[in-house]
């Protein structure tokens, strides 16, 4: 089972596709509107504009196709889902193509615009679902025949987890999990040893997570085992695992759900992503253009703090530090020095107003938030984006996690230069203003969008420009 190798099979079908409908439209045009006949087709190749088409349009439609997920989860996907998909986004594409490439043509009638566009629409729609079509239902067959799985995770091991996997067990198909064993809701949830192993208690949730290469969590809780339903989602929040719950327990849900009968399972999937997929691939584009025109733009300004950190306190212009980012991952932020050098030898401290470690001119870089603007280099990086909790130390965290578990909800994205929290309320200076920042930036996940990515940036700018930097 080689995800890396269906995703290349779409690229390579999705490309071949783009390339033969945009092989028939010169053709077409060439037979009806030039007087060809279409045993010369290879005359197109003749054409400098069909050359250049070929190379640029199915590079085109390859973007198209990413920026609406087509190439995420491919194990994941179904028939139907390729027939909406690419209905909708040929539709797009098309329409795009024609207003930038076809409308300037000349034409004797508007019918010829008209049949260009069909001829385009149709060709493209049905060369591209014919070849996804064959890739997806080999894949589905494979997993309903059971050859490929995915490793299987059962929170709660009472008779409702019983019934469940029994139901689960005896579908027609196979529905794709692969179970390793269950986790006890509480001690007497042992019904399910009959099925699978017994792993533990839910506090081992991670480390079995880990060990076992989890990649789907059915979570079948008993009716008075609600109490811990919060603290497993918070676990789980921060972990890159599919997440499903018996339908029983719906209605103590929050957040976004909805139904799911992915391979024939009759269960809940937890959908917490607020962002629609093309939201999302709009908002790494924009992450990344953003920081490749700001670092090209502020260069001299970079040079000029740099010489400012340099001639005024021994030590390195850039500040290196480790940070937990998007699920959890380790990275290492970058930012200009505003603090003497061991400024934390007697261990981790958070800085505050008056801290007498942070360095004349660190004091105004810190007030007019300059010192943030190496990490554009993180965002190019894809550590971090440009609106995004900010990322802290693992030692704060664990002192946060002790007061606010729900904390792992900001680890579902990536951290940002700027963030709500971060204009709202400025740098926290001990852990209950971490825990008080918390709030808008949890706010902000439940709310993202790119509209409101671009308030806060723009927000950003005003306290910079206004040296309001707490």
């Amino acid at each position: 089972m080689n995800r890396r190798r269906i995703i290349l099979a779409y690229l390579f079908t999705d490309w071949l596709s783009a390339a033969m409908s945009w092989t028939l439209l010169f053709v077409y045009r060439n037979v009806m509107f030039e007087e060809g006949t279409w045993s010369d087709w290879q005359i197109c190749f003749e054409d400098d504009r069909f050359s250049l088409g070929l190379a640029i349009i199915p590079v085109f439609w390859l973007g198209v196709h990413a920026i609406a997920g087509m190439y995420l989860k491919p194990l994941k996907r179904h028939r139907i889902l390729e027939v909406g998909q690419v209905t909708w986004t040929t539709l797009v594409g098309v329409l795009v193509l024609f207003f930038a490439l076809l409308l300037d043509d000349a034409i004797v009638s508007y019918k010829q615009y008209y049949a260009s566009l069909s001829v385009l629409l149709l060709g493209h729609w049905t060369f591209t679902l014919f070849g996804r079509l064959v890739i997806t239902t080999r894949t589905v067959k494979k997993i309903h025949s059971g050859k490929w799985s995915f490793p299987t995770l059962v929170i709660g091991g009472n008779e409702r987890a019983v019934k469940t996997i029994e139901e689960i067990n005896g579908l027609r198909k196979h529905p794709g999990y692969a179970f390793k064993g269950f986790l006890q809701a509480n001690g007497a949830d042992t019904a399910l040893e009959q099925f699978m192993p017994n792993l533990g208690k839910v506090d081992s949730l991670e480390s079995v997570i880990e060990t076992h290469e989890i990649e789907e969590v059915i979570i079948a809780i008993g009716s008075g085992d609600h109490a811990i339903l919060e603290s497993v989602l918070n676990v789980l929040e921060g972990m890159a695992v599919e997440v499903r719950i018996i339908p029983d327990i719906y209605d103590i849900l929050s957040g976004s759900v909805r139904m799911s009968s992915i391979y024939g399972a009759p269960l809940i999937e937890i959908d917490r992503q607020i962002m629609p997929q093309w939201q999302r691939s709009l908002k790494r584009a924009m992450d990344w253009v953003i920081s490749i025109l700001a670092l090209v733009i502020l260069f001299p300004v970079f040079v000029i703090i740099g010489l400012a950190v340099s001639m005024t306190s021994k030590g390195p212009v850039f500040f290196l530090q480790e940070r937990i980012g998007w699920h959890g991952k380790p990275f290492k932020i970058i930012k200009f020095r505003t603090m003497v050098l061991d400024a934390e030898k007697a261990g981790p401290q958070l800085s505050r107003s008056d801290d007498p470690r942070i360095t004349s001119v660190g004091k105004f870089l810190r007030k007019s938030r300059l010192d943030e603007l190496p990490q554009f280099f993180n965002v190019v990086k894809g550590d971090m984006s440009l609106v995004g909790p900010r990322p802290e130390r693992s030692h704060f965290i664990s002192k946060i996690m002790e007061r606010a578990p729900h904390y792992r909800h900001l680890q579902k994205v990536r951290p940002g230069i700027t963030s709500w929290g971060q204009v709202k309320y400025g740098y926290a200076e001990n852990v209950d203003q971490m825990i008080q920042r918390l709030r808008f930036d949890l706010i902000y996940i439940e709310n993202m969008s790119v509209a409101l990515d671009f308030k806060i940036l723009f927000y950003t700018v005003i306290t910079v420009l206004r040296g309001r930097g707490k």
